[in-house]
């Protein structure tokens, strides 16, 4: 059986991811500055004032490999293609490169695009018309970068790997100037405040600072950390030049002294990819792959810069993460880049990393990487948030290490308590390996890799007891569990046992054997189940008030790496590194849900609400949140079956919004301004009665004419007068009528006596004739034009709909095919979305009134099965305009200003 993807989670977005190695770009708004980055498909701008999220761009066909901006225009290229944005929605597509672009420039209104193969091809960026072409051969002039000389008019200068320069006129296609170089490669260009002179950084560290006019240096420094990877000059009246490294170090340069003014060690986490001194300001922005961007600002009595404040996610790929309290809102995550980070997933300001100490003044003493004098990586954490006010309520304990750590989640740092386990175990290298905090926030209990349980008091960090003579276990403990009342400790072990103690007595109450040992456990301490994880892919659920094993899951094919309850227990969601992500029914002990993902998992949690799975990923920096479908509409939740074949969903990416923009194509009005202009005064606007095929329109209607429409005998049982009316004055038995709720006498031509006298035979059809209402109907259903009928539905009040309804059913004089073409009418007025509650209120009515006739006759119960789909689908597309209006209007709301 083929499979279309996850039937209980959809990708949501992508949280925790700032930047990557594309260099940055720089957007003037008036008076601010707007700073772009890229975030794999999509792209990301901030403002430079607090560095706030301000944008997220839509997610596109291939990773990012450039981006620049023009005006209020972000341009990016992906793969061999070029699209230009503005404010999400696409502008134009640069189409033509037959290899990868990896340089994007703009020159005026001009973009200037170069591949792999040093194809140069220059465009008008309003219209995406190719305005010029230069081929070059990669293995004599290999474009490394380019640059345009301020106030040289249509010229730009283009630098090759080999180390040459040309200078080149756009407009007349001529090669102005071909500059000798220096034997190696040029990194980058950049333009000096001083007209005629360039930066320009090259592959041994060397930065030249070269005289274009007259082909001279002017001067030249040495950088001792390899290639200069970026270069940026200070524009507000400062003569200083800052490159960057592919250590991570920045170098300031005095260009009037000739000799390096300071230095910011430690920039970055790995290379700084791009650097950008703001217009007129002693503010540098930078960005590097190790998802941080940063300002830094140079405001020191000797010159030299700080950081005035920076954004920035996990350097490298998180392994473990948590959702942090009862209303999901915050995620602990513990990654290899040895942080603690707090991610939020309702405002992205939110999310910090937890402070470790004055780590960058300890290694500017010591001489040291800021890297180095962090913790090791964590490999287990725990968080409780019952006595967070009072003092420190998680507790890590890291690789390699012996002792554990506590942190204080209001305080977002480092707690006070270093945790050693006693004793003296011979001299073996022990180090904490799994850690646990009691559901009231007053006990710690730590496990070792030589078996050991000791459990303390987490404010003062004192020894409160130790588990088992001489050790709870004969291996690594690979996990440990409280109940929530604090009455039974769960220990488990590389042993294969599985171990339930009496906390307060800390005596052994029962032991639980496995046939392989044992990789984890999950306690969820309301319904008191256990799930344990071996190293033969099964996942064991255990009941800890009766000991027993409840269920066993298997089906995984490679090593299970996580595993959570749903809020309710009546989930099990496991992980493995065969990229599968399995969710089981433990009423029903079946497979629920089954998927694969494009990497392997390292770990997932629910948020305490179910409203989102959270899972990090193997060489992923993020963490991608899936939405629960659940919560949002109906999901038949039947077991899989057993030949059921997962498929690849792909991952979340930072947008939530799946849609690139190649719908709204960009409308050009060549119409004359002068006739515009006339036109405009001759009409006047009159507002269509339907926006858009997509939205639902309602009548403007009073709710006393549809609201009540089922409840007409419930209303007309409570107005019934106590005393009976009065009998009317009989009218004269001759005069015939014609049916409905307002009588209408006949009126008969007395000269003519032709229909008396030609038959003596009774028409049957003349006893019962057609109403107003049942005729406008046999028109439209022949027609299809059924805006009369709708008009006649509209004038007539609550009471008489009722009768005419009733009128349709053959035991009221009807008949079937009425029947038939009413539902029909319901359908395309549903299909239409005009007039909708109208619609929905005539359908209910109708189907109380005939329900029973419905169902006896297949001909009708085919009809109500096409009324009832064309209802779903209607009402699917309104209920989802309906939640995206309440979450923007809850969002607005809770928004902080």
């Amino acid at each position: 059986m083929a499979a279309d993807g996850s039937q209980l989670f959809s990708p949501f977005r992508a949280l925790g991811l700032v930047t990557n190695h594309v260099p940055l770009a720089v957007q003037a708004q008036g008076t601010e500055n707007l700073i772009a980055t890229a975030v794999g498909s999509s792209y990301h701008v901030y403002n430079s004032a607090k560095l706030n999220l301000l944008f997220v761009g839509p997610i596109q066909d291939d990773e990012i490999t450039c981006i620049t901006t023009y005006g209020s225009i972000i341009i990016t290229a992906c793969g061999k293609q070029i699209k230009s944005w503005k404010r999400g929605k696409q502008v134009n597509i640069f189409q033509g490169h037959t290899q990868d672009v990896h340089i994007l420039y703009t020159f005026g209104s001009h973009l200037i695009s170069v591949d792999k193969k040093s194809n140069v091809k220059i465009w008008v960026i309003d219209t995406a018309e190719l305005y010029l072409e230069l081929n070059f051969e990669p293995n004599t002039f290999d474009i490394s970068c380019l640059m345009h000389p301020s106030t040289y008019l249509n010229k730009i200068l283009l630098c090759s790997k080999q180390g040459t320069m040309q200078l080149w006129n756009i407009k007349t296609n001529k090669m102005i100037y071909v500059f000798q170089g220096w034997p190696e490669q040029i990194t980058t260009v950049e333009q000096a405040p001083a007209i005629d002179v360039v930066g320009i950084g090259l592959q041994s560290g060397k930065i030249v600072i070269h005289n274009l006019k007259y082909d001279d240096t002017v001067m030249t420094f040495q950088q001792d950390w390899g290639p200069v990877t970026a270069m940026a000059f200070r524009t507000d009246g400062t003569p200083v030049l800052a490159t960057a490294s592919t250590l991570g170090h920045i170098a300031l340069w005095d260009l009037e002294g000739s000799k390096l003014r300071g230095t910011l060690r430690d920039a970055h986490n790995g290379s700084v990819c791009g650097m950008k001194f703001l217009s007129s300001q002693p503010v540098l922005v930078t960005n590097g792959p190790d998802n941080a961007l940063k300002v830094w600002i140079f405001d020191q009595p000797d010159g030299s810069g700080r950081l005035l404040r920076s954004r920035s996610g996990h350097s490298a790929p998180p392994t473990k993460i948590r959702f942090y309290g009862c209303k999901g809102g915050d995620i602990l995550s513990a990654g290899l880049d040895r942080t603690l980070r707090q991610i939020s997933t309702v405002r992205d300001a939110r999310s910090c990393e937890f402070s470790q100490g004055s780590l960058a003044k300890k290694s500017k003493n010591k001489g040291v990487k800021v890297e180095k004098l962090k913790l090791t990586p964590i490999i287990d954490f725990a968080a409780e948030p019952a006595r967070q006010s009072d003092w420190d309520n998680i507790l890590t304990c890291h690789q390699g290490n012996m002792k554990a750590r506590t942190w204080r989640y209001l305080n977002k740092c480092l707690g006070k308590h270093v945790i050693h386990t006693p004793g003296n175990h011979g001299g073996k290298n022990i180090t904490t390996t799994a850690v646990t905090i009691s559901s009231c926030g007053n006990f710690a209990i730590i496990g070792d890799s030589v078996g050991h349980v000791n459990a303390f008091n987490i404010q003062s960090a004192n020894l409160r007891g130790s588990f088992g003579s001489p050790q709870a276990h004969k291996g690594c403990i690979r996990g440990v569990a409280i109940d929530g009342i604090n009455q039974q400790l769960l220990t488990a072990s590389a042993d294969c046992k599985l171990k339930f103690w009496h906390f307060q007595k800390r005596a052994l109450l029962h032991s639980m054997s496995f046939e392989s040992p044992i990789t984890q456990l999950e306690l969820h301490r309301e319904s008191s189940l256990l799930a344990v994880t071996c190293d033969d892919f099964a996942v064991h659920v255990v009941d800890i008030e009766t000991r027993r094993i409840v269920r066993t899951f298997a089906g995984h094919t490679n090593r299970i790496t996580d595993v959570c309850f749903s809020p309710d227990a009546r989930w099990l969601v496991t992980a493995s590194m065969d990229s599968s992500i399995r969710t089981w029914d433990l009423p029903a002990a079946r497979l629920l849900d089954c998927f694969l993902v494009t990497s392997p998992i390292t770990s997932l949690t629910i948020s305490p609400t179910g409203e989102y799975l959270a899972t990090t990923h193997v060489d992923d920096l993020g963490i991608c949140l899936w939405s629960n479908k659940t919560l949002y509409g109906h999901v038949s939740l039947v077991p899989l079956p057993s030949d059921y074949q997962p498929c690849v969903v792909e991952l979340p990416s930072t947008s939530a919004d799946q849609h690139d923009g190649h719908e709204d194509d960009e409308v050009t009005d060549t119409t004359d301004k002068d006739e515009e202009q006339e036109t405009k005064e001759d009409q006047k606007f009159k507002s269509p009665d339907q926006l858009s095929s997509e939205l639902i329109t309602l009548s403007l209607l009073p709710q006393s004419r549809w609201k009540n429409l089922t409840s007409l005998e419930i209303i007309k049982e409570r107005n019934k007068p106590k005393q009976p009316p009065k009998q009317p004055k009989a009218a004269p038995f001759f005069l015939t009528t014609e049916p409905g709720l307002v009588p209408k006498f006949v009126a008969t031509d007395g000269d003519d006596d032709s229909s008396v006298t030609s038959s003596k035979l009774i028409q049957l059809d003349r006893l019962q004739p057609q109403s107003e209402f049942q005729r406008l109907l046999a028109d439209a259903s022949t027609s299809r034009n059924y805006e009369p009928l709708m008009e006649k539905l509209k004038n007539m009040g609550p009471s008489g709909i009722d009768v005419e309804l009733r009128l349709l059913s053959p035991d009221a004089g009807g008949d079937l095919i009425l029947m038939k073409q009413f539902m029909e009418f319901l359908i395309a007025q549903i299909d239409t979305k005009k007039d909708f509650e109208l619609a929905e209120a005539y359908m209910a009515l109708f189907l109380k009134l005939h329900g029973s006739v419905i169902v006896q006759h297949k001909d009708l119960l085919d009809t109500a099965r096409l009324l009832q789909s064309q209802h779903n689908h209607t009402w699917t597309q309104l209920q989802d305009l309906i939640n995206q209006g309440l979450c923007l209007v809850g969002y607005f709301k809770s928004a902080v200003i």
